[in-house]
């Protein structure tokens, strides 16, 4: 009698716990590939395999860089970048600080720019042609109260006196009014009210204004000093 077998398998003999060992590897995988999804925070960046590209890698220094840097001038307030901004100037290409400093000699302050362009009148020709420095002179002037005038009598033996219009504060006060108009005197008793025929000289123009002043009777006698 003679018995065939057949070969099964990598060698002369058949097995099935071969069969049942790979089957069990492949489900263990496909369990650990499961939970493995299951794991996987949404946000999480899949795992690099391999290492990045140089430039790749450039790019992310620079970018961390720059980012460092906005953040150090946003701490920064606006002399303070101004400062870091010419000393790397400086550092970068060369110089002294005395290049950047700029001259104040031609300097303005609001203040100047009214004495410059002040009318002690302003008429329709004054206005005609107006530039940002008459308009600030307009609007100081639209300011002033116009109705007594303000004098300065220091000079009355020389024939000389000023006049200037009253502001604000001295009409809640009554000066010019209420008390005499003198600019150096605060007497508020004996006032007497005068016209005045004010003759000046404006930005080369000689002008003349009629004004009304009230003063205590030692001022008048200072006011007309040169008529008795």
């Amino acid at each position: 009698v003679v018995y065939y077998f057949q070969a099964r398998g990598h060698g002369d003999y058949d097995s099935d716990f071969s069969d049942e060992e790979s089957g069990e590897k492949s489900v263990q995988k496909t369990k650990s590939v499961k939970e493995d999804d299951l794991l996987r925070k949404p946000f999480q960046k899949a795992k690099q395999g391999s290492v990045v590209h140089r430039r790749f890698a450039a790019e992310e220094w620079d970018r961390e860089e720059a980012r460092k840097r906005r953040f150090h001038l946003i701490s920064m307030d606006a002399y303070q970048r101004h400062k870091k901004f010419v000393n790397d100037y400086i550092l970068y290409y060369g110089g002294k600080m005395e290049d950047f400093r700029r001259s104040g000699e031609n300097d303005k302050t609001d203040l100047d720019v009214i004495r410059e362009n002040h009318r002690f009148l302003w008429n329709e020709d004054d206005e005609a042609d107006m530039n940002w420095y008459k308009r600030l002179a307009k609007k100081y002037y639209d300011k002033l109260f116009k109705e007594y005038c303000i004098a300065d009598l220091s000079r009355y033996k020389e024939n000389k006196f000023g006049f200037r219009w009253r502001h604000e504060k001295e009409v809640i006060s009554g000066k010019g009014q209420f008390s005499c108009g003198n600019k150096h005197c605060d007497e508020k008793e004996g006032l007497k009210s005068w016209e005045v025929n004010f003759g000046y000289v404006e930005h080369g123009e000689k002008k003349n204004a009629l004004v009304k002043l009230r003063v205590c009777p030692e001022c008048s006698y200072k006011l007309n000093f040169h008529h008795r």
